[in-house]
């Protein structure tokens, strides 16, 4: 007597809420750390700052070609400490203008936490509402035009930027590179958008969390 067996049912694995809400801590606990490392890698390449502060080095160029030259060479020398002057002007900008800072910094975590590090499959609840991801993208959008151009925040980053661009092309312009010990084969810091993306590609790798970068 043939005996046939019983029939395979499919199993579903369903991810439960608190799991959910492990893997998406988690995953902006890896975000974070990848952008401490980056920060910490970035500081130990800075040159001293006694060599970007030695006035026996300034001099006036003799033209606008070698003005473009020193300013090459220093920026390529100094490029983390040029990036931690610019950081430095527009963070003493924002704590000059403590309503633009609270504003950036809740448009920055509106971001992160309603709409980067939310997971798929819990839908965004406001006041009894369920908003779709299209609904809560569009929200944004909006929010981000409404900080950036109709406040104070888009013209104070702007303003804080064109500054110390403006000083480190100056100082890059007068400060001769002579005295510099310049490799030219030396490979380029990677730039902050080279690290969101492998910060992003990381984070999207993670399971049960959709970070629709």
């Amino acid at each position: 007597m043939n005996s046939s067996a019983p029939p395979v049912l499919p199993v579903f694995t369903v991810q439960s809420a608190d799991q959910t809400q492990v893997v998406a801590v988690s995953t902006f606990r890896a975000f974070f750390t990848q952008i401490n490392d980056y920060l910490r890698n970035g500081l130990s390449q800075r040159r001293p700052w006694a060599e970007l502060a030695d006035r026996s080095a300034f001099t006036k160029p003799e033209s606008f070609s070698e003005a473009t030259l020193r300013l090459r060479k220093n920026y390529s020398y100094f490029r983390i400490n040029y990036l931690f002057v610019v950081g430095l002007i527009l963070a003493l900008s924002l704590l000059s203008h403590p309503f633009s800072l609270l504003l950036l910094l809740a448009l920055l975590f509106s971001w992160i936490f309603l709409y980067l590090f939310r997971p798929i499959d819990q839908p965004l609840v406001i006041f009894s509402r369920t908003y779709s991801d299209r609904e809560t993208l569009g929200g944004l959008i909006i929010f981000s035009v409404f900080v950036i151009f109709l406040t104070s925040v888009g013209s104070l980053i702007i303003s804080a930027i064109m500054v110390g661009c403006g000083l480190v092309c100056a100082h890059g312009a007068f400060r001769a590179p002579e005295d510099l010990f310049l490799d030219e084969q030396e490979p380029a810091a990677p730039g902050f958008l080279s690290f969101l993306g492998g910060a992003a590609s990381n984070v999207a790798a993670a399971p049960g969390v959709a970070t629709r970068l």
